[in-house]
């Protein structure tokens, strides 16, 4: 970090934050708070779920230690972090809820219909820098996009950003749930916000509506059991007690959003790089498994969907394919990948035809 004692010394903090918040909401951001870093309570909670191993294989959760929950031991002379958040949801939610009703269509998380939100909110977060650069001069900061060791659902709450629901995704009263976050670590003394209360009540609407019951007991989500990370984070084959419920989501799972009572006042954002693209949140199962490589990634270039690899991807459809109605389509092309050179997607795929074969002989036997 910079020497900021000059800036200190010649700057009206109070007024500075002005300012930023000002700028942030130019830049596009929906919403922007100032926190410190003192991060204790989070710090425990975190300890106690990766000592549960609700992390999973999510090895990098645990790999840097305290530098997660310590944001001066990440980057040095940190004292303050700006928490942003961008708005994100690309239609109305009703749509979303219809598509997780049409076992032909692909339902793909709808953070990642449109362009990586990483790319977006970096450029953002590089662009507000340079602004309170051009007004205090050289100063220490840091721009982080769920990239790196960071607890950015504990900040933003610190931030009065939202609060951290049941769910553990973190939500605002007026704008519910659907919108990304992004930090900006400083060393410039910038006044704090007051810090978000959870305002979940009783409620327990996520919990129940959660297809796996990932959702363990309030507030602590156990990983392993997410179709988020079943179908993203997890590089090997999708355990069995699980396929079923995935349903028809290939990319992710959006139902604890979806069924929130706070989203009732989600709004369709009006940000031109989240609107879907290529037609993924409309699209057929049979006709995104029958992508050639090359196809995929030229459809999926600028998306987030990229980092889940295109052997994935199929492993994916494949058993959104198996939980599908048992038309001829299904069929042909689950049959196409039934010798797939992949292992881990031909087992897939013959666990979906499988799924076919068992629904038939069941139908035939009703009829006996």
């Amino acid at each position: 970090m910079a020497d900021t004692e000059h800036i200190v010394s010649g700057t009206d903090m109070i007024a500075l934050k002005g300012e930023v918040l000002a700028w942030c909401s130019e830049l596009g951001f929906q919403r922007a708070g100032i926190s410190d870093i003192d991060l204790k309570v989070a710090e425990g909670r975190l300890t106690e779920w990766l000592r549960r191993r609700f992390h999973g294989s999510m090895d990098y959760m645990e790999r840097h230690g305290s530098k997660r929950s310590r944001p001066d031991e990440l980057v040095p002379g940190t004292i303050r972090v700006i928490s942003v958040r961008m708005d994100y949801l690309p239609e109305p939610q009703e749509n979303a809820k219809r598509l997780l009703d049409d076992g032909a269509s692909a339902y793909i998380s709808r953070y990642a219909l449109g362009r990586d939100y990483h790319k977006v909110l970096r450029g953002r977060l590089r662009a507000l820098a340079r602004r309170i650069e051009e007004r205090v001069g050289g100063f220490g900061y840091r721009v982080f996009v769920d990239s790196a060791p960071v607890l950015e659902k504990a900040l933003a709450e610190k931030a009065g950003n939202g609060w951290v629901g049941k769910h553990t995704n973190v939500i605002d009263r007026e704008t519910g749930s659907w919108f990304f976050l992004g930090e900006l670590y400083t060393d410039l003394p910038l006044t704090i916000d007051v810090p978000e209360q959870s305002h979940c009540g009783s409620c327990r609407a996520c919990i129940d509506v959660c297809p796996t019951d990932a959702i363990v007991a309030p507030y602590s989500l156990d990983a392993r059991k997410c179709i988020s990370y079943l179908t993203i984070e997890n590089k090997g084959a999708i355990p069995v007690k699980f396929r079923r419920s995935i349903g028809n989501r290939i990319y992710g799972c959006d139902d604890c959003q979806l069924f929130c009572p706070w989203n009732k006042f989600a709004k369709p954002t009006a940000e031109a790089d989240f609107a879907p693209r290529h037609g993924l949140d409309r699209a057929q199962l049979t006709d995104l498994f029958l992508w050639s490589e090359a196809t995929w990634l030229e459809k999926t270039e600028g998306s987030a969907i990229r980092r889940i690899g295109f052997e994935r991807w199929l492993r994916n459809i494949a058993v959104a394919l198996g939980n599908a109605d048992s038309t001829p389509a299904v069929i042909a092309a689950l049959h196409t990948r039934r010798n797939d050179e992949s292992p881990l997607v031909a087992e897939h795929v013959q666990w979906a035809i499988e799924q076919h074969i068992e629904k038939k002989t069941t139908t035939e036997n009703k009829h006996v």
